[in-house]
């Protein structure tokens, strides 16, 4: 467990850095309107393409280390949890709708617990719209925002959001890792392929869009429930997940609830790529069974 603890953080850090300017582009495309619901349409090549002209390449990786800290955390516990719920089944043949239950339960837990780390990142991505205004960040670093989230909000502060979080991720691994596992072992079995690098595509590119469907609501409420910060008055746009929910609905359209679909499928789509590739690969040449 210990190593297979290591190499999923390994394989999320690796997945995260390759795909995480296309993580930056959706959040900023899921706020736009939030405050300005006339605003001008936009699209994910607009937002990442004024990322680049307003604070040059590196904006592109704003956020990157709490990230990088939520991955350390989320990823091993959802991995390695859902392949220890797995295989408590002593033949290791779960149903699709089983795997569902299990992956889904095993990112919720996860995100529970890495949610703090989440909202960092969802922050400190935001605050780039605040230096396309000439305004300052709100933070400095990843320290700087931790900080001030507990002196400002209370300890209670980092789980901001986190029921939204949880939902998405119970959704977003309810697809992902029961779509991967049934998928490649479909792939395998009917002898469409080997257990190899194009096994591990193939399911990880059906695992990515299912993932994305089931998940991308939550995860637009998560993305907005997250940045709100509470004014001096202590007041906030929204009250809970639900009254996000109806007023994002309300004000900009059910589609609204699906902004950033193609940046969320683009990233998820490479980031199970390259983390299923890498980890895969980890444990063949650590001598541990293929997942």
């Amino acid at each position: 467990t210990g190593i297979k603890i290591l190499l999923t953080s390994l394989s999320a850090m690796v997945a995260e850095t390759s795909t995480f300017p296309i993580d930056l582009t959706k959040t900023r495309l899921q706020l736009h309107g939030e405050s300005q619901p006339l605003s001008r349409p936009t699209n994910s090549f607009r937002v990442a393409a004024g990322i680049v002209r307003d604070q040059g390449v590196s904006g592109l990786y704003k956020g990157l280390s709490p990230a990088i800290s939520r991955h350390l955390f989320y990823t091993p516990i959802r991995i390695v949890g859902y392949e220890n719920l797995r295989n408590l089944v002593a033949d290791g043949s779960l149903s699709l709708s089983s795997k569902a239950l299990v992956g889904g339960i095993s990112g919720a837990i996860a995100q529970f617990v890495a949610s703090p780390a989440d909202l960092v990142k969802v922050r400190m991505q935001a605050d780039g719209r605040l230096i396309n205004k000439g305004l300052q960040p709100r933070y400095k670093g990843l320290f700087d925002a931790f900080n001030k989230i507990v002196a400002m909000e209370g300890l209670g502060g980092l789980w901001k959001g986190v029921l939204p979080n949880v939902q998405r991720a119970f959704l977003v691994n309810m697809g992902e890792l029961a779509c991967y596992d049934h998928a490649k072992r479909f792939v395998i079995n009917n002898q469409i392929s080997d257990d190899n690098i194009y096994a591990h595509t193939l399911a990880s590119i059906m695992s990515g869009l299912s993932a994305t469907m089931l998940s991308c609501p939550a995860d637009v409420v998560k993305t907005r429930m997250m940045n709100q910060a509470a004014s001096k008055e202590g007041n906030v746009m929204y009250k809970s997940s639900y009254d996000c929910l109806v007023k994002t609905v309300k004000i900009e359209g059910l589609t609204a609830l699906w902004k950033g679909f193609f940046p969320t499928w683009a990233r998820l789509g490479p980031w199970q790529f390259f983390f299923w590739v890498s980890y895969e690969k980890f444990r063949q040449i650590s001598g541990l069974s293929s997942f």
